[in-house]
This record gives C-alpha cells, structure tokens and sequence, in this order.
C-alpha cells in the first residue's frame, strides 16, 4: 500500500464558488451608482422652493441704517411669507438684521423696500434668505 494518497480521490482542480471578486465590486458600484441617481432625481423633482427672495439693490441711509430693496416670488401669492435681511460691516460681520413680513399679494412677484438699523456703520446689505413659515408674532392680529 502507498502512503500517498490518489489525485482522483480529493479532486485536483480547485472548485470554484460564488462570484468572481470583480464581480462583487462591479455590482457594489452599480448600486452606489443607482443610489446616487435616485437621490439627485429626487432632490430635484421633490425640492420645490415656494419663496423665492433676490436681492435688488441696498442704499446706505446714515451711519446706523440702510434700505434693502429686493424682490419675492411665491409659488402661492395668496400666502403671506417672510424674509430676513442684514446689514454687514466692511470687515463681513453681521452689524443688523430684521425679519419682513410679506403680505398676501394678487402678484407672484413683489418688490419690498425695508430699513434695517445697524449697530455700526453698515457698509453693505443682503438678502439673508425668505420663508413660508411666517412666525405669529409677525403676522396681523
């Protein structure tokens, strides 16, 4: 008897099993591909702004106040809608800010004009961003 055992007894190819390692990350990508997609079409089609608010114009008034011209279309001008402007010193920092009330309009598109009183001298203005979600201490009582 021989000690060694028959090549025929354990095989002598390898069994293969399961995909091939480039298949798991060709799959892996394709769903991370897939995921992304899905995730952009739905940032898209399902973002919907309602306020939108642009900046026109800002005039420095004195030392303390500047007006903030700027204009905002609604999706529905029946609602009201509220949006924050601000005043900045030369340096960037924030030196003013108010919250305007929009009222109920018959056009999707109004200008506004507001004031906005700063603690130093303002040296620009902007449109900070604009609401739906109008808090009740703004609106009419």
């Amino acid at each position: 008897m021989s000690s060694t055992p028959s090549p025929d007894r354990y095989g002598t190819e390898r069994r293969k099993s399961g995909p091939r390692p480039w298949g798991k990350w060709l799959l892996t990508g394709l769903v991370i591909l897939a995921g992304i997609g899905i995730a952009y079409i739905g940032y898209t089609k399902f973002s919907v702004k309602d306020v939108e608010g642009k900046q026109v114009a800002f005039d420095i008034v004195d030392d303390r106040t500047m007006k903030i011209q700027f204009t905002v279309t609604r999706e529905n001008p029946s609602e009201p809608a509220v949006c924050i402007i601000r005043t900045r010193s030369k340096d960037g920092s924030e030196t003013g800010r108010r919250e305007v009330y929009v009222a109920p309009s018959d056009s999707q598109t109004v200008e506004i004009t507001a004031p906005v009183y700063a603690s130093q001298q303002p040296a620009m203005g902007d449109l900070y961003g604009c609401s739906s979600t109008v808090p009740d201490y703004l609106r009419a009582g």
